[in-house]
């Protein structure tokens, strides 16, 4: 523990403990909203940049940096009035044509923002963002004065309030960003518009974030200084949790697997469920998993049951769909149920009877204990059934994300937690060529559906349709495997800490976290 206490206390200058230190999982890719792509990321960035409506403590959209707006009766319009004491870190005036700027920046392609898909419902915005339009005045955004934003969309889209406080769509400064590069999130260069600024980023150590002076509800921000921890270790975070070091873990995977039976019983444990998912994901650009025999074979020899009660034990559910439950009126698909023989047989089918003569496989997975335990288990089970070897292949963050990105992977474990309570969150993102797909599969028939999907103004039909896509995705094609729903876990003491508050998006934004004593 002692070595613990020594690493934390050799930061420099900023040696002193922040007002809360809370672990946050992997060391943040990035922290430029447009490019961020995990929920370590998120955090960070909804602290230190707000949109036009931003996340309370019950995972709902509020006004941010918007007052108020109003939409036109076909709901195609939205009118946006921004507050007039809006204001960058910097104590420059926030206006309507940043968001203008920063979401043009969002859609230009050679941005490489792999969430751009979340401005499509805009008008035009898709067009734009795949070099069919250059022209961006035709995009359906413009500034109608400094404080009054208009977004035309395509169509009704019911979800687009919450689409105001996610990340991709939080305003930028551009005019810095183009100064100063890739530099610019850099301490001293980062200029934001939210509740903290950055005072200081040192890489595998920490981030201090301290109370933005410029916010406009700075009064209602209780904790002058936030120290964020890039701990992936669950060992190692419990350890700074359990000595003090450490105020709150904040992270899903960053509850010791093997203490998990003892925590559950503890009043500073906080589980419940949320739109989160476990899967995997197959490449289906080369190699053996082109072959969709060969990925509904790997995908029935997975017994979920199997993970959630031996290693995961924190009360997941085994995943039949890819859609969590919990959304009101979507039933979900049913999906491939665990089916040894049935796996057995494809895979003879496919030229690999009891895994003769397959290919070397590697299962990729980012650095963490449970990710771990899971890599080690589903080896096993492949191995069980299919006669197959899979080699592990554990990376750090920022790596993983890369290999996901460029496809260097076979098989690869993946999240996603929901960026708005509606199936099209975790749905669309496997459109051809969405920068979140990372499985390399593209089917005509899923990409029409969605399309249908966005189109239809009935709520049944919608999802209905959308169930249909789900169908075609984790039944029929099988780009992906879901293997279990997530539980939000945090550890806190709810005597000294207030704020934080279990909901489905899993969202606990630090402006609204105060202590009690």
């Amino acid at each position: 523990m002692a070595i613990l206490a020594l690493a934390l206390a050799s930061c420099g200058e900023d040696s002193s403990r922040g007002d809360l230190v809370f672990v946050n999982g992997a060391e943040p890719e990035t922290l430029d909203p447009s490019i961020i792509t995990g929920q370590p990321e998120g955090r960070v960035v909804n602290a230190l940049f707000e949109g036009l409506c931003a996340y309370d403590e019950n995972g709902q959209a509020v006004p941010g940096v918007a007052e108020r707006w109003e939409v036109s009766p076909d709901g195609k319009t939205y009118s946006f009035h921004l507050r007039p004491d809006a204001k960058w870190s910097d104590g420059s005036p926030l206006t309507a044509e940043d968001f203008v700027a920063s979401w043009k920046r969002t859609l230009t392609p050679s941005t490489g923002s792999q969430y751009n898909y979340q401005l499509y419902p805009i008008k035009h915005a898709q067009a734009f963002a795949e070099g069919k339009l250059t022209d961006f005045g035709q995009v359906g955004v413009h500034a109608a004065d400094p404080h009054t934003l208009v977004v035309e969309l395509e169509n009704p889209t019911p979800y687009f309030i919450q689409l105001c406080a996610f990340p991709t769509l939080h305003p930028l400064p551009v005019s810095l960003i183009e100064k100063l590069g890739d530099d610019w999130v850099k301490p001293g260069n980062l200029v934001g518009n939210g509740a903290y600024a950055l005072e200081s980023w040192r890489i595998n150590d920490k981030i201090r974030l301290r109370k933005n002076p410029h916010y406009w509800d700075r009064a209602n921000v209780a904790l002058e200084t936030i120290d964020v921890l890039p701990i992936s270790d669950a060992n190692v975070a419990f350890n700074f949790y359990a000595s003090g070091l450490a105020d709150l873990l904040m992270d899903k995977g960053l509850a010791p697997p093997a203490l998990l039976e003892d925590l559950k019983k503890r009043e500073d444990f906080h589980a419940a469920p949320f739109l989160g998912i476990y899967f995997l994901r197959y490449n289906c650009s080369k190699g053996p998993f082109t072959d969709e025999r060969v990925r509904r074979a790997f995908s029935l020899a997975v017994d979920k049951t199997r993970i959630v009660e031996k290693i995961t034990r924190a009360g997941e559910l085994a995943a039949p769909g890819f859609v969590p439950p919990g959304i009101p009126g979507y039933e979900g698909t049913p999906g491939l149920a665990f089916d040894p023989a049935e796996a057995k047989r494809l895979l003879a089918e496919a030229g690999y009877p009891d895994g003769k003569g397959f290919p070397n496989a590697s299962y990729l997975y980012s650095k963490s204990e449970l990710n771990e335990a899971i890599a080690v288990e589903l080896q096993s089970m492949w191995r069980e059934t299919l006669g197959v070897n899979v080699n592990l292949a554990r990376q750090e963050w920022k790596v993983y994300l890369n290999s996901l990105s460029l496809l260097d992977y076979d098989i690869a474990r993946s999240s996603w937690v929901g960026d708005y309570p509606d199936p099209n969150t975790f749905l669309d993102m496997f459109l051809t060529g969405g920068g979140n797909n990372r499985t390399g599969w593209s089917s005509a028939d899923y990409d029409r559906l969605i399309a249908e999907a966005a189109c239809e103004l009935n709520p049944a039909q919608r999802f209905a349709i959308l169930r249909q896509a789900e169908d075609l995705l984790v039944q029929k094609a099988v780009p992906v495997c879901p293997i279990y729903y997530y539980v939000g876990i945090q550890l806190y003491d709810p005597a000294k800490l207030g704020g934080i508050k279990a909901n489905v998006l899993d969202e606990h934004p630090l402006r609204r976290i105060y202590r009690k004593n």
